[in-house]
């Protein structure tokens, strides 16, 4: 089966955990708009990709395939200190000088892949860093709408996002270019992931380049939606499960889902999550998928069985129509 997970971060990071235990053909399609921490640092000072969530997404992996080893540990290892190199991570640095040594960021991430011992595929959604441009509501008096830019700004605001647009930074203007690579993946799977992760900063953002969003439209994958067990502090607080699916149903009309997953105990109005999952043309599968030992994480061998009901799902209706 040939599986594409687009995301970034924490989410994406349980998305592929959950998918290496069905296929080793998972290709995972990452955000590049992060200028937080040691990424936003690193992209600052070197105009490179920012590299955490393309870390993270081939630790998921790595973790998935060997288990904890030496490497995939050494990756994820951050430098203490107060100096230069304090809050760093190992493999920031690592697909940092990769990025510059190769050109080329896509056989930089194959190079490092194959360091960690990893079958799938780790692919930027753009070949350059991206910025986050949201419409925020609630930050004045008036009601009048606010511009923010920048994905921690947008992702710690106490404010609503209403909309996210992109910016290209180094080319101001223009249209966030995609990933080649990534859209081939996407045309070529046969079962795409949406979710779960920020859903302003991790997930929408893949829907806002043009060329993805157009390949989300044509591939004739099973489109399967994961969403979040607990609405993100910030930028979607308050959010029912059925409000997410809304806001990405406003961020592209056009596109289709076959599934929508969310697990049962987050969910407090099923029928309102159907209604909002129709609209998607989709399904909603309600299940347990929620780790019990850590709040608002999911359980990969949960999520994975669940994956495989939806997979199931489909071809059932498929056999109907």
């Amino acid at each position: 089966m040939r599986a594409v997970a687009l995301g970034g971060g924490h989410g994406l990071h349980a998305t592929l955990r959950a998918l290496r235990r069905l296929t080793t053909d998972v290709t995972a399609v990452v955000t590049v708009a992060d200028d937080g921490g040691s990424s936003g640092r690193l992209r600052r000072e070197l105009g490179s990709l920012p590299p955490g969530d393309l870390r993270q997404a081939l630790s998921a992996l790595a973790i998935a395939e060997t288990g904890e080893s030496l490497w995939a540990e050494v990756f994820q290892h951050r430098f203490g200190g107060n100096g230069a190199l304090a809050g760093h991570a190992v493999g920031n640095l690592l697909l940092a000088g990769l990025f510059e040594v190769m050109g080329d960021p896509v056989a930089a991430l194959d190079e490092a892949r194959r360091l960690l011992g990893v079958s799938g595929r780790v692919l930027p959604m753009s070949p350059e860093p991206l910025e986050i441009e949201a419409e925020v509501s609630g930050l004045d008096d008036d009601g009048s709408l606010r511009r923010i830019r920048g994905q921690v700004a947008v992702a710690s605001t106490p404010g609503r996002v209403e909309r996210i647009t992109l910016r290209t930074p180094q080319r101001p203007g223009g249209e966030p270019s995609a990933c080649e690579e990534a859209v081939r993946a996407v045309l070529d799977a046969e079962v795409v992931f949406l979710g779960p992760g920020s859903w302003f900063t991790s997930v929408l953002p893949h829907l806002l380049v043009p060329a993805l969003h157009d390949a989300l439209l044509r591939t004739t994958a099973t489109k399967i939606v994961v969403l979040n067990l607990v609405p993100q502090p910030g930028e979607t607080a308050g959010f029912s499960p059925e409000r997410h699916l809304d806001v990405l149903f406003q961020h592209a009309p056009a596109l289709r889902a076959d599934v929508v997953i969310a697990d049962r105990d987050s969910v407090p109005a099923p029928v309102c999550l159907r209604e909002a999952a129709g609209r998607l043309g989709a399904t909603a599968l309600l299940a347990d998928v929620a780790d019990p030992d850590r709040e608002g994480v999911h359980d990969p061998d949960a999520l994975a069985s669940c994956v495989r009901e939806a997979l199931g799902l489909r071809e059932t209706e498929g056999r109907k129509g």
